[in-house]
């Protein structure tokens, strides 16, 4: 990362790992095969997490298997400053090589649709079909709004421009959801 993506060749990268060339080739579709999967073991907190199906993986079955709409909302904010922590500087070097590889910028809409979508029919999908959304907030919406709430810009803006520690990120972020996706307090089953 240090030399940038047009700055990084695969035979340093080869070095850096202590393999051969043809390994490094056979192990990934070029450079930006390599940044791909960087990013998909980032964001899964390692290469043995990416290659276990987001459902499975333990941080969001937590969410899944929870019942209380507000604490679902509690422990996903709680894996976001980890995830960007991660994965921004990935990202950063995405961004960056996008500007001169149409490869580039095709890998970074692909790695925000699949985002997105994962969140309209996940996390989304779970709040509807249980029923606590928010009157109006369709699970397409829901997942958009986590999509826009949760996405790097505000991690980078709070955290590292406005210096936020990320307890407080993670704390503004369950806020943030909790009011925008779910009925106000009295409202919810139970209150």
């Amino acid at each position: 990362m240090e030399r940038g993506y047009t700055g990084t060749t695969i035979p340093a990268i080869a070095g850096e790992a202590g393999v051969a060339v043809e390994t490094v080739y056979r192990s990934a579709s070029g450079k930006s095969g390599l940044l791909a999967d960087a990013v998909q073991a980032a964001v899964a907190g390692g290469a043995e997490r990416a290659e276990v199906p987001v459902t499975e993986r333990p941080a969001i079955r937590r969410i899944d298997e929870e019942t209380d709409p507000v604490r679902q909302l509690q422990l996903y904010a709680a894996t976001q400053p980890g995830i960007w922590s991660r994965v921004g500087p990935l990202l950063r070097v995405l961004d960056a090589a996008a500007n001169s590889d149409d490869s580039m910028v095709r890998l970074r809409e692909h790695i925000a649709d699949e985002r997105r979508q994962g969140l309209r029919h996940g996390l989304g999908r779970m709040l509807e079909q249980r029923g606590v959304l928010r009157n109006g907030v369709t699970a397409e919406r829901a997942g958009d709004i986590v999509y826009a709430v949760c996405g790097q810009a505000n991690y980078l803006a709070l955290v590292a421009d406005c210096g936020w520690t990320e307890a407080a990120y993670e704390s503004w972020l369950a806020e943030t959801l909790i009011a925008a996706l779910l009925p106000p307090a009295s409202d919810r089953p139970g209150a």
